[in-house]
């Protein structure tokens, strides 16, 4: 569910500093906001205090929430704590990995693009979904 950044209440955090979020507000201003954020029933912040301002930076008046409903203040302290710390970094070796597929992508070879165009011509024949 969508709420107004403006509503959205930001209270005391265990994270103090949001660090550089000028590559978060690009990547969502590229690519939409991926993960929601997780708010209370008085839409009271639990989670996602970067992406809100990474939002906030882009002029958004709305962001994309999920309600954590039910929980007391141990609850709240919990999730905030786990979204932080329950997440793994690629490896260097992913990281090149991806490069590799995503430059493939972005770049085909005449080869592939006369494939893909093949390819489209005939799911619009037929009318066919990706």
């Amino acid at each position: 569910m969508h709420v107004l950044i403006n509503d959205i209440k930001v209270k005391k955090r265990i994270r103090k500093d949001l660090g550089d979020l000028g590559s978060l507000a690009d990547s969502m201003k590229r690519l939409g906001q991926i993960s929601p954020i997780v708010i209370t029933k008085r839409n009271v912040l639990v989670a996602g205090a970067r992406r809100l301002e990474a939002a906030r930076s882009l002029g958004w008046r709305t962001i994309n929430c999920l309600i954590a409903a039910d929980q007391d203040d141990l609850g709240r302290l919990e999730l905030q704590i786990e979204e932080n710390t329950q997440r793994k970094d690629f490896t260097l070796e992913e990281l090149e990995e991806a490069s590799r597929r995503l430059s493939r992508l972005k770049n085909p070879s005449w080869f592939m693009r006369i494939i893909r165009a093949i390819g489209r011509f005939f799911r619009r024949l037929f009318r066919l979904d990706d």
